[in-house]
């Protein structure tokens, strides 16, 4: 955790067309990925990249979940040059699989060594910390405070108010439970969770499903990665944004090649790119809010300060080991 406060605290101071993949190389030079990130960062990113170096990007978005699940089953005939965005420790799980080359871009030896794969399967591009994100209206009306433990959420005001993530299919749903079994052990993590769905209004497929619901009053609160609430924020949204005392884990978002990947050039040189510092300064320029892993980028969020936030630090190795054997636990304890 110290790595990551020391970064995120230098750094408060201091055309894509959606398609099918044909899964041939392109004449024109065309890059296939998949992302977890919404289509308006990822447009972002990859339209900054074509216009630099005139290689055209066609992606497709899913939650992270389901891109692994996808990459396992198109192992064999890889549909996709790079993954983009995802959770490092759907990486870490894919590293297992056998689905990823390894790859070091150019430039890649600046970011923190905690951000990166020893064997240059995946880099990290970006920290996202979870925190409670709950409509301000709901708690003025309920003469609620924004809650500020995990215990906070077994507050019977909330019953059937709260939008979570499926674990099945969600990276955010994945790091809740990762956060949950580092903040009170893997055993009392579940048993809290039996009585966190009691709350439950419903589990949405992806991390950011709830968060507009909630922004529109038609739920109290849920549990989100910091992007997706500054996102509803920054629409002019009424949202509160708080964190549990006993702690948040935070994902680290991460890119690699995939093996076998039919333009393998053209993904590196996508990582390349995107492994330099003007990749992550679009973040403060396109209003995307997210925390940079290079050194060299600053941003002048106060939003983004983790400084007074506690941060749980997850073995990545670990979690990509353990990711399915806890989701699994989670079907069977919790939803069915």
């Amino acid at each position: 955790m110290a790595m990551v406060k020391k970064l995120l605290g230098a750094a408060f101071l201091s055309v894509v067309c959606v398609s099918a993949f044909s899964g041939t190389v392109s004449a024109s030079g065309t890059l296939n990925a998949y992302t977890i990130w919404s289509e308006r960062y990822a447009t972002e990113i990859f339209d900054a990249f074509t216009r630099e170096t005139g290689v055209k990007v066609n992606f497709l978005r899913f939650p992270s979940g389901e891109v692994l699940a996808r990459l396992i089953a198109e192992k064999n005939n890889p549909q996709v040059d790079v993954f983009f965005g995802g959770i490092a420790d759907a990486f870490a799980a894919g590293k297992k699989e056998g689905i990823f080359e390894p790859y070091v871009p150019r430039g890649a030896e600046v970011i923190p060594a905690s951000f990166r794969d020893p064997d240059g399967f995946w880099t990290g591009v970006a920290v996202d910390p979870l925190c409670f994100m709950f409509s301000s209206a709901f708690l003025r009306e309920h003469g609620l405070d924004a809650p500020v433990s995990w215990q906070d959420l077994l507050d019977p005001a909330f019953k059937n108010g709260l939008i979570m993530a499926d674990a099945r299919t969600s990276g955010t749903a994945v790091s809740r439970l990762f956060s949950l079994v580092l903040a009170m052990g893997e055993d009392e993590a579940f048993i809290y969770q039996k009585k966190l769905d009691g709350n439950v209004q419903q589990y949405t497929k992806s991390g950011a499903g709830g968060a507009l619901p909630i922004a529109r009053t038609q739920a109290a609160g849920g549990i989100f990665f910091l992007v997706d609430a500054l996102e509803m924020q920054q629409m002019g949204y009424d949202v509160t944004i708080s964190y549990p005392r006993e702690g948040v884990a935070y994902g680290v978002e991460a890119m690699g090649l995939v093996r076998g990947a039919k333009n393998p050039e053209l993904g590196k040189k996508f990582l390349d790119w995107a492994s330099g510092p003007s990749m992550q300064r679009l973040y403060e320029e396109k209003k995307i809010h997210l925390i940079p892993t290079h050194p060299d980028v600053e941003t002048k969020n106060p939003a983004l300060d983790m400084s007074g936030v506690k941060l749980l630090d997850l073995d990545i190795e670990w979690s990509g080991e353990h990711r399915m054997r806890l989701v699994d636990r989670w079907v069977n304890e919790i939803v069915r």
